[in-house]
């Protein structure tokens, strides 16, 4: 059967709407996939591959910034995204204008996780299994 729920979708409202593109399109490589800018405003759609809902905890948000940041930095959203090489994606993502909130550490799990913010804030967990 076929599910409720075919897509999630993040909308991200930004203050600056080409220095999103330029990291989030350009700098992390999410391809774009549709252009609905108007008049009235901008808005690209952009492709992040398979989406997922993660429902945490206080007590497990607090514990996995711990282990990516060394303390609590994420508000209620944090994006986390697979990426092949994870402190080189945060590497790009710090010369694009993020901002690094610790350096790359192998996870209890066994993954490689980078931790940066974006310019908007937006705190994004790089990850590449191990």
């Amino acid at each position: 059967a076929m599910p409720e729920v075919t897509e999630l979708r993040v909308a991200l409202t930004v203050s600056d709407f080409e220095q999103a593109v330029a990291f989030y399109r350009d700098a992390l490589g999410l391809e774009q996939l549709e252009d609905w800018s108007s008049d009235e405003g901008r808005v690209i759609l952009l492709s992040a591959g398979r989406a997922t809902l993660e429902l945490l905890d206080e007590a497990q948000a607090d514990l996995v910034d711990q282990i990516e940041a060394g303390r609590r930095v994420a508000g209620t959203v944090r994006l986390a995204l697979e990426v092949g090489d994870s402190a080189k994606m945060a590497g790009r993502l710090v010369a694009a204008g993020g901002h690094s909130v610790a350096e790359p550490i192998t996870t209890p799990w066994g993954d490689r996780n980078a931790r940066v913010e974006a310019p908007d804030a937006m705190q994004l967990t790089l990850f590449s299994p191990a």
